[in-house]
Formats: structure tokens, C-alpha cells, sequence
């Protein structure tokens, strides 16, 4: 409705950064121009140059052309950090289509939704989850083309004989042809293909990929953004690293393709400024440790559970990791005291850096504020990105308050999503047009900002659990457990964690007649986790013959939050007596 008012003129205003009128696979194009022998990444020790990353694009382009993908068509990107996502990822922007980025240990029909919301023509999967893509797919409403791929496409010969040994059969037999293709057989599509490509022109408005986070009400959304917003991103990220990027500079590209931090920061703002990607496509503090001290990565990024873990992590000890010239967290926040044992850790292994703090939402692709590169103020999230406009307003409103006043955290810049898929209400409650004209992001986010913009995150305004700085949505995980026929109602809440800063914790009061014992704890464990995203399943159930209840009749989960507390500080202070 305001689009076109947004966006006048954008290219024509001033701004910090200089913003060129290009789609993220143009950006990656001109990057890979000025680097074309150097590595793009690496995964399991096979490594890519730019130049041939460009060559399997267009490879992969051309298959998508091949069975019919053309511009403005969505296609699913199911995937972990593997090759083939990257080449997707690009391929699709290449030919003006719409990348839909979906979690693979999504529920079957969680990727229905997300097919069906995106009217995806086509879904790339690895082989392990192609049962469950197959089930998904029949119950869509429209015909999709699922594409298998396998990790051992991508490895290096003296891994691949070895890995398919020890896979086995597991995952073995041909998909259905009817609507299935291999990898391989898809990509050899795209080399025979005979016509040349079409030339895709820049449209600032277009949705050039979705995706997905919980919105205003706790109900899946699907965050459309553009190439600008994945491209300011980039460039407004480099301006605020506060070190120059040198030939030869590699992150550990750990955090995941489908997620917003992952893919925008991890794979397209390294790749576009000439950051090779050292691919990993499942995380344990183990290998990663490991990848930490052969690959020598100059960046790593990640949420605040992956840092604690490094810290007690065996291999480790007196390791030299001096060739680190950044690591950011995010996802969620990073407590103080956490923030001071990784700086003392980087400090004792010879690291002249700090562990920094980013803070934004999928809504605008991911980090939008950083602390600076040589200051810090305790209990900050650090300043916004150049070009975004940070503000603090009443909740509710449009009004801005005093500085060092709490109110709801909101931002403006080119990184802010269009908009809510098919979801005009939530994208109005979301982006709202303040007094200057100007389009705001409205977090949800409690917080507030100092005398020198400095940016403090205090609380979510949305009742949320972040597990492992996944979002998990307590209503979604309730709806789930209260379908099951012997439940009568649940509560979800989120109970501290010393490795997932939050685990899931359901309440449960079982029907009359029903013995709460642990056949029916794994009945209803078994009946989630066909409906409900493994990251998101209760770690922990509690039966109760009643739960807490508000003036209203409502579950009081504060209550039981409070309660959760007082029982973790009692089981503490045990323990420090023992």
C-alpha cells in the first residue's frame, strides 16, 4: 500500500553506503569478477574457486530452466550448509525466481505449509530427508518437483568411496521419477540445456526470497525480502566490521543456510565481499573445534550456545587462535557474564579480538545493530548498521520516548522486509509509517538507547523461547500437545539452560481417566514429533492435575516460569553446599 512511496527515489538519496542497483546473484557475479581463482568455499575438504562457483550457478540456472522454473516462481531450499544449497541459492536469483528457505528437521507438515504459502514448483532435499519431503508433498494443494541431492555429490574422491560404505543402503533406491530427480541428473539437465539464459533486471520491490519466523501472533510467517535487503546487508555489515577483509579470509560458516543470521551474514555478506565459506553442514562443539584449529577461519559467527560450549570443549587447551580477526554472536543475547569468560578464552589463546554483539530480526534478514570493533558498554547490543535508523517508541504506538527510557526497540533501512507473506494485517501491525514519512520495523523487543545511540535489549514484548537461537512459539507448541486425544490442556515455557540458554518445558494436565505415567510422556513425545520442528520438542513434561490460572481463566505461565526459577536457584544452591 506505501511501496511505491518507500522506495521513490531510493538510489537517488544520500546515504553512508553506496547502494548499485543489482540482484544478489549481480553482486556475487562482480565479487567473483575480482576474485575468480580464489576460493568461494570449501566443504569436507573440497574446495571451489568463484570462477567455478559462477560456472555450477549457471549450471544449476539452467536446470531450473530446464523443468520450467521461470521468473517470479518460488523454489524450496530444504537443505543444511552443503554446495548444492549455495548453487541454488544463487541459481534461483539468477533467473528472477523466489528462494523459499526452510528448515530440513521441519515437521512433514510444516513443509506442506511452507509449500503450499509459497506455491513452491519445486523443493531441493537431501536424500535423508526425502521420505518425509515425499509425504509433505502429497498433501499439497499444487504439483511440485522434488531434486535429491547426497552429500557425497559434493565430497572429494578419497572421502567419497568411504562415505558411501559406511552410509550403505540407508538412503539407497531411486526417487520417484514421476516427480523426482537426482542431483546429478538435474544438473546434467542444465548442461545440455541449449538456450542461453535471460538477462534478469534489478526491481527493488521484488521478493527475491522468504524466510520464516513466528510475527506478531506465534503463528508461522513467511518474511518476503529483497535483493536490497540481502545486499545492504552485506555492505553495511562490512562497513561495520572495523577491520579490513584481506585476500585469502575464510569464515566457518556454521549457522545454518535457512536462517536469516546463517545465510545473510554467514554465507551472502561473506561471499559478496571475497570471504571464502568453509561450509559446515552439521554443528558438534567436537568437529568444530576441530575446524577451529586446522582450517584457521578469520571470522566465525554464531549464537551464544555455541560459544559456551567452546569454552569447555577438550582440544582446545593452549591452542593458538591468533588468526582470528572476528567472532559475532547472535540470535540471541549474550549475557554479560558469558561475554566476559569468551573475551578472557580469546584473550588467553592469543586472539586480539572481542567477542561482539549483534542484535536484529529475520524481518530485517538478521543483524542490523553490532557493538563497534574497539568499544563496548556493558549490557549493550551495540549501535546500528550505517544507514539504519534506530528508535525507541511507546509500545503500541508511534510516539518516540526519551533517551534512556524503555520502550519498544524499532528500525528503519534498507535491509527491512517487504512484508508478510499473503498476510496484509500482521505486516500493518509490523511496518508502520511514523511522523517523518519514513517505514519502521517494530521488533516487539523491549529495550532502550543512551545519550550516544547505543542500544539496550531488555525483553521480548512476544512471549518466545529461544532454544539454541532457534524461535520457538509456545501457542504452536501447545496446539500441537493439546490435539493429542489424551490431553486436555498444556502450558509451554521456556526453563533456563546452561547449553541452549533456553530448553522447551511443557505442563501437561491429561484427561480424566488417564494415568500419567511415562508410556503415555512417550506417546505424546512420539505424536510431537510429527507435528512439531525437532528443535522445538519439549526437552521436559510434567503432568499436573491442574495448572495456575489468571484472574480471566487463563494458564498463568509467569507463574510457572517463576516457579521454574525458584526450583533451579534451590538445585543450585544444593549444589554449592555439596
Amino acid at each position: 500500500m506505501y511501496e511505491k512511496e518507500r522506495f521513490d527515489g531510493f538510489f537517488e538519496k544520500k546515504h553512508d553506503v553506496n547502494y548499485r542497483p543489482e540482484t544478489m546473484y549481480q553482486m556475487l557475479a562482480n565479487t567473483a569478477s575480482k576474485h575468480y581463482s580464489e576460493e568461494a568455499y570449501e566443504f569436507m575438504g573440497k574446495k571451489t574457486s568463484y570462477s567455478d562457483l559462477i560456472r555450477k550457478i549457471e549450471d544449476t540456472a539452467k536446470a531450473l530452466t530446464a523443468i520450467g522454473i521461470r521468473e517470479g516462481d518460488a523454489v524450496t531450499i530444504c537443505m543444511p550448509n552443503c554446495p548444492q544449497a549455495v548453487d541454488m541459492f544463487y541459481a534461483i536469483s539468477r533467473i528472477g525466481a523466489i528462494a523459499n528457505m526452510v528448515h530440513p528437521l521441519s515437521a512433514q507438515e510444516e513443509i506442506t505449509y511452507y509449500l503450499n504459502i509459497s506455491e513452491s514448483k519445486a523443493i531441493l532435499t537431501l536424500d535423508q530427508f526425502y521420505d518425509k519431503v515425499v509425504a509433505a508433498r502429497s498433501l499439497c494443494d499444487h504439483q511440485v518437483i522434488i531434486i535429491m541431492a547426497t552429500v557425497a555429490d559434493e565430497l572429494p574422491f578419497y572421502l567419497k568411496v568411504p562415505f558411501q560404505l559406511k552410509q550403505g543402503d540407508k538412503y539407497a533406491g531411486y526417487p520417484n521419477k514421476a516427480y523426482s530427480l537426482k542431483w546429478k541428473e538435474f544438473i546434467h539437465m542444465g548442461k545440455k540445456y541449449p538456450l542461453p539464459l535471460p538477462h534478469i533486471e534489478f526491481k527493488i520491490d521484488r521478493v527475491a526470497a522468504i524466510l520464516y519466523s513466528g510475527g506478531t501472533t506465534g503463528t508461522n510467517k513467511g518474511i518476503m525480502l529483497t535483493d536490497l535487503n540481502f545486499n545492504a546487508l552485506s555492505l553495511q555489515t562490512i562497513g561495520a566490521f572495523g577491520c579490513p577483509v584481506s585476500k585469502g579470509d575464510k569464515i566457518l560458516a556454521v549457522m545454518p543456510v535457512f536462517h536469516g543470521f546463517g545465510l545473510g551474514i554467514g554465507i551472502h555478506t561473506c561471499i559478496t565481499n571475497g570471504i571464502g565459506l568453509i561450509l559446515i553442514p552439521q554443528f558438534s562443539v567436537k568437529t568444530y573445534a576441530q575446524n577451529l584449529i586446522k582450517k584457521k577461519p578469520n571470522y566465525i559467527a554464531g549464537v551464544p550456545t555455541l560459544f559456551e560450549a567452546l569454552l569447555r570443549t577438550k582440544g582446545l587447551e593452549g591452542a593458538d587462535l591468533s588468526f582470528l580477526k572476528g567472532m559475532f554472536s547472535g540470535g540471541d543475547s549474550l549475557s554479560i557474564e558469558l561475554k566476559a569468560k569468551v573475551d578472557e578464552f580469546l584473550h588467553q589463546h592469543n586472539a586480539n579480538i572481542q567477542v561482539r554483539e549483534g542484535y536484529g530480526t529475520t524481518e530485517c534478514v538478521t543483524a542490523s545493530c553490532l557493538t563497534p570493533y574497539d568499544t563496548y558498554k556493558k549490557g549493550s547490543i551495540g549501535v546500528g548498521f550505517p544507514d539504519t535508523d534506530y528508535i525507541i517508541c511507546k509500545p503500541g504506538t508511534t510516539e518516540e520516548v526519551p533517551v534512556g527510557e524503555e520502550g519498544e526497540i524499532c528500525l528503519s533501512g534498507p535491509s527491512v522486509m517487504l512484508g508478510y507473506l499473503k498476510n496484509d494485517e500482521e505486516t500493518a501491525d509490523t511496518l508502520k509509517i511514523h511522523a517523518n514519512g519514513e517505514v519502521y520495523l517494530h521488533t516487539g523487543d523491549l529495550g532502550y538507547m543512551d545519550e550516544d545511540k547505543f542500544v539496550y535489549f531488555k525483553q521480548r514484548i512476544k512471549r518466545m523461547i529461544v532454544t539454541s537461537g532457534y524461535n520457538v512459539y509456545p501457542s504452536q507448541v501447545e496446539n500441537v500437545i493439546d490435539g493429542h486425544p489424551k490431553v486436555l490442556y498444556s502450558c509451554v515455557i521456556g526453563v533456563k539452560d546452561s547449553y541452549r540458554m533456553e530448553r522447551v518445558k511443557a505442563f501437561i494436565v491429561l484427561r480424566p481417566g488417564i494415568v500419567a505415567d511415562d508410556s503415555i510422556k512417550q506417546e505424546i513425545l512420539s505424536y510431537c514429533s510429527q507435528r512439531i520442528a525437532k528443535y522445538a520438542m519439549p526437552r521436559e513434561i510434567e503432568f499436573r492435575d491442574e495448572l495456575p490460572k489468571t484472574l480471566v481463566g487463563k494458564v498463568a505461565y509467569r507463574v510457572l516460569e517463576a516457579e521454574e526459577a525458584e526450583k533451579q536457584q534451590k538445585q543450585q544452591s544444593q549444589e554449592k553446599k555439596a
